[in-house]
């Protein structure tokens, strides 16, 4: 398992990956009564995950899959387990839409499942880019 990567990401590639994904999310939060109900919030949270995923891939395009998998990971289930921190202050912050955003509000154990899904298909994705271009592909990464 290699740590760094033999040809760096495409910066301005993954950096319009995160705003498509970011579009995304705010849609799938809009239109959530077009999704089935089942669903719940998972797809906003799925997406928000893989846009840290993809950000960091953007921050540091010659770092390993593996490890923007797990920084990315840390970043997200950090976010969540804050959740169950409630202090005047800081939820002074989360009842911003920015902070919202950021921080979401309430613990919910079912949206590390969903932070999970979304940075593994960030990593997954990734490792396929990679790999087009390694055999002589034309797939930018």
């Amino acid at each position: 398992m290699r740590h760094r990567r033999a040809r760096p990401r495409n910066r301005l590639l993954y950096g319009a990956a995160v705003v498509a994904v970011i579009a995304l999310g705010l849609a799938s939060r809009k239109y959530a009564a077009w999704l089935p109900a089942a669903l719940d919030k998972s797809p906003g949270d799925t997406l928000w995950a893989l846009m840290i995923f993809l950000g960091y891939c953007t921050l540091a395009p010659r770092a390993g899959t593996w490890k923007v998998a797990g920084l990315a990971l840390l970043t997200c289930y950090g976010v969540e387990f804050s959740q169950l921190y409630q202090a005047p202050w800081i939820n002074a912050i989360r009842a911003t839409t920015p902070g919202h955003l950021v921080l979401g509000s309430t613990f919910h154990w079912p949206d590390l499942v969903a932070y999970t899904v979304g940075i593994a298909t960030g990593a997954i994705l990734d490792i396929i880019g990679a790999s087009k271009v390694a055999v002589g592909g034309n797939a930018p990464t």
